[in-house]
């Protein structure tokens, strides 16, 4: 409880003191798990309310002023992601993950895979009916547009339904700047404002 004050106590005049490099960090890892914190368990923000939306973006957007200067050349990005929260939240999972959607998909995990030098893998498991285990799954090319900003084209989706495995539709885009990111977090801006946090997943060993 008191390290949770001391902590408070560091936020609240983190504009008005000059903090030490120690207590910066201290301050950045406390932002950080509270993003995740706020987050975790709500079906991707599915669950939060209008208010717990707000605080996410705020604590987000006080992250964001610690990103790195090119993040788009930072190593970090690179590994297995789970997509733990999106500000819309049918936007990873497109209709799957609608209010129809999801009458009838359960959701299990959603994870982006980025891998070096330019290749991305999208997943979205689900159980269909209850019964029925499935995944829907996008590979695209990444491109850097700048120092921030990423485009990634993808192939068309592949969807896997029980034994039955079949691509539909076509290529997709979309752009993302990376607002953020560390070893364990990932923070992305799409083109229309969405907010995504993605968590970095726990190597088995």
């Amino acid at each position: 409880m008191i390290q949770h004050l001391i902590l408070l106590c560091m936020i609240v005049n983190y504009d008005s003191e000059v903090v030490s490099g120690l207590d910066l960090e201290i301050l950045v890892i406390y932002n950080s798990d509270a993003c995740l914190n706020q987050v975790m368990q709500t079906d991707g923000g599915v669950s939060l309310t209008i208010d717990e939306h707000k605080r996410v973006a705020e604590v987000a957007q006080e992250l964001q002023e610690f990103c790195v200067d090119e993040p788009v050349k930072c190593p970090l990005i690179f590994g297995e992601w789970d997509v733990v929260y999106c500000s819309v939240p049918t936007s990873p999972g497109g209709g799957y993950r609608s209010a129809f959607g999801r009458l009838f998909f359960r959701t299990k995990e959603m994870i982006q895979v980025i891998e070096a030098p330019d290749i991305v893998l999208n997943k979205v498991s689900f159980s269909a009916l209850g019964f029925l285990d499935g995944e829907v799954s996008l590979k695209g090319k990444l491109k850097a547009l700048d120092e921030k900003w990423i485009q990634v084209v993808f192939e068309p989706p592949e969807l896997k339904v029980g034994a039955l495995e079949f691509k539909y539709g076509g290529e997709s885009e979309v752009k993302l700047e990376i607002t953020y990111i560390d070893e364990k977090i990932r923070l992305g801006k799409g083109s229309r404002g969405s907010l995504f946090v993605f968590q970095r997943r726990k190597t088995t060993s």
